[in-house]
């Protein structure tokens, strides 16, 4: 076959495939190549007509074949191009990818719309495969492209803003150089807006500060862009409660932080961000309760902030609310699993707190739960402090041999550290070493003197020590008064100084207002309350009494607060008002329902109303409970008398006597 005839070949190929006569195409080809096996034409045609009928392989072969011929032809590159569009097989999308390099290369000095149809084909195909900073890579190409061309500012304009819409949500998914190129597509957008200060402009601004939240590390970047945006937008809140969340972040509570904290609440007194940033000045001014409230409240509207968590946590471990620290530092915890928590730098300190106010909280199992707070903290076995928090948690748990252990090692290697000491006070404290402990109380208050609790257990040992040391004023009550003075908050010193005013000095008036001050404190300690109503009672003031009765039982839930609807319903019933009695009365027994005693009153209080039947089921429900109640046998058996059951009565009074022979009431019944 002659050239001329090659030709000839080929023309009738084309013709055919453009008839859509593919096999008859396929046979002018192969005749071509029996000629010349080397025929860049004759193979495109093949792949040409071979992808038309379905046989892609072949199609592919050829192409390929063609490109390994002639590499810098355009036709072969663009017939893969074609045939790897239409099929849907994950295998060839690399090698699709290869071939759009191929084509922009091959494009580049021709064709330029054809280019731009390429990369865009090309981008979203890398934007399919998740490979964002191929994506981020190609995009800017094109914008370079478009620049030399020295297209309109509007259009580079909508080509940054589409750079940023393929990359601003999976900023989780892409490595630092992608993250870099889409704050430079952001900021490029910025520039090259239309209208500045516009809707557009601040609605971009806004998308470009949330970006840079998502990134930990450009700080700098994003306070730059809060001031800036602050700056050409003075009455929107947005960037000034990003800049103030952080702040918070990033735990350094510096003038400027505290500015934005104040600025924003002026803006936008409802700001949640704003009122947190309150609550963390309230903490930092020691202001304990304002702190708790500002941060409760702003953490109503932004929720997904574990550093705020932590700052409520420490605020209401500092007024001793435990098990309300160790609800918000669960809250913290739970705010880092989401992405919105960034990074675990905070999760040591939130477990920590949790531990530590569990430990106060004080009974074995909250115990356990501190340990198992402990095992997840990072580097927890180098660090001291965490460690003598172990030993207070095997302490609380009975394990005395563990804690004892950890002392000892804490005491050799960090013979400086307060917590060593305390430590060791502590368990010498729990096995009744009075003086061991008070040398170890000592030791930690000479190296941490501003700690409350130092002076409150050393103040406790020498409570239990001897009857001289408790009675000596430089002792057990001067420890007390230097624990209040630190800690104004601690209830439980309130209650011991009490406990001295009460017991050591006989100053009942003083010793009641410490008993009312613990109260105050810790709602829940029903020893400071019950001690306050009782020397209320004593000093003849009632007012007072009642004052702390009627405060408890408002606030106290069905079930809860015993000793004071007891308490109440026995000043009810000894001041002839025995309705209320039976009210106050029925409510203590549904916290309680077997104490006996109570019954008993119950029973006192409805035969003063003239509930004859209801009394004397109350008296035979408290002698059931306590056998040894002879008083509410008695009282059943002069009901029965009343009702006119009078052997019953009888019986009643004779089954008295069989115990208690000389029991005048019954002898006179």
């Amino acid at each position: 076959m002659s050239s001329k005839e090659v030709k000839a070949a080929l023309k009738s190929a084309r013709d055919a495939i453009r008839n859509k006569e593919y096999k008859e195409a396929l046979k002018h080809c192969k005749a071509v190549l029996k000629q010349d096996k080397n025929n860049y034409n004759a193979w495109v045609f093949i792949g040409l007509a071979a992808a038309e009928l379905e046989q892609p392989d072949q199609a592919k072969g050829a192409y390929k074949k063609a490109v390994d011929l002639e590499p810098n032809q355009l036709l072969a590159w663009q017939g893969l191009a074609n045939l790897y569009e239409k099929t849907s097989q994950i295998d060839v999308k690399a090698e699709l990818a290869d071939v759009y390099e191929k084509l922009l290369e091959l494009y580049e000095s021709g064709d330029k719309q054809k280019w731009c149809d390429v990369c865009n084909k090309l981008v979203e195909l890398y934007q399919q495969e998740k490979k964002y900073l191929e994506v981020a890579e190609t995009w800017q190409k094109l914008i370079q492209k478009k620049q030399e061309e020295a297209v309109e500012k509007a259009e580079l304009h909508q080509l940054w803003k589409k750079m940023i819409h393929l990359l601003k949500d999976n900023t989780q998914d892409q490595d630092n150089k992608t993250e870099q190129l889409l704050l430079a597509a952001f900021e490029h957008a910025l520039d090259s807006a239309d209208t500045i200060p516009g809707e557009d402009h601040q609605s971009l601004y806004k998308d470009f500060i949330q970006c840079l939240s998502k990134f930990p590390y450009e700080t700098a970047r994003l306070e730059k862009a809060c001031n800036d945006m602050m700056a050409l937008y003075p009455t929107v809140t947005y960037p000034l409660e990003v800049l103030c969340l952080h702040f918070v972040q990033s735990g350094t509570l510096s003038e400027e932080a505290l500015h934005c904290f104040s600025r924003l609440s002026e803006m936008e007194a409802s700001s949640g961000p704003g009122i947190i940033g309150c609550g963390i000045k309230c903490l930092q001014e020691k202001k304990y309760k304002e702190a708790v409230k500002s941060l409760t409240e702003g953490l109503q509207k932004t929720d997904q902030c574990p550093p705020a968590w932590y700052y409520l946590a420490e605020a209401q471990m500092k007024i001793h609310k435990h098990r309300d620290t160790v609800l918000s530092c669960n809250q913290a915890l739970e705010a880092l699993e989401t992405p919105e928590g960034h990074s675990y730098r905070w999760k040591n300190r939130i477990l920590q707190l949790k531990a530590e106010a569990l430990i106060k909280i004080g009974d074995a199992d909250a115990a356990e739960e501190a340990v198992k707070a402990l095992d997840q903290i990072v580097d927890a076995s180098s660090n001291p402090v965490v460690l003598a928090i172990r030993g207070q948690a095997y302490l609380n748990k009975g394990l005395v041999d563990q804690a004892s252990k950890i002392s000892q090692e804490l005491l050799l290697s960090h013979p400086d550290l307060s917590e060593s000491h305390a430590l060791e006070g502590f368990i010498n404290y729990f096995q009744k070493s009075y003086e061991q402990a008070e040398r170890s109380f000592l030791n930690a208050i000479e190296r941490k003197a501003e700690t409350a609790e130092y002076h409150q257990y050393l103040g406790l040992t020498y409570w239990f020590m001897s009857d001289e040391t408790k009675k000596d004023k430089g002792k057990a009550l001067t420890q007390f008064l230097k624990a209040a003075k630190l800690d104004s908050y601690l209830g439980s010193v309130f209650y011991y100084l009490g406990n001295y005013y009460r017991d050591i000095a006989g100053d009942k008036s003083r010793a009641r207002g410490c008993y009312r001050k613990a109260f105050e404190l810790d709602e829940t300690d029903e020893e400071s309350g019950t001690a306050a109503v009782d020397l209320s009672v004593e000093l003849g003031d009632m007012g007072a009494a009642l004052s702390i009765l009627n405060e408890v039982t408002e606030k106290g839930r069905t079930g809860t607060a015993k000793w004071a609807w007891l308490h109440r319903g026995l000043y009810y019933l000894r001041t002839g008002q025995p309705s209320k009695a039976v009210a106050d009365l029925q409510a203590a027994l549904r916290t309680d329902p077997k104490d006996a005693n109570c019954w008993e009153s119950l029973g006192e209080a409805y035969l003063s109303r003239g509930s004859y039947s209801t009394a004397l089921k109350s008296f035979r429900k408290a002698s059931e409970l306590n056998p040894a109640l002879v008083y509410s046998v008695y009282k059943a058996a002069a009901v029965e008398q009343i009702l006119g059951k009078y052997e019953d009565a009888i019986a009643t009074y004779q089954q008295i006597l069989e115990t208690t022979e000389e029991y005048v009431p019954a002898l006179k019944g």
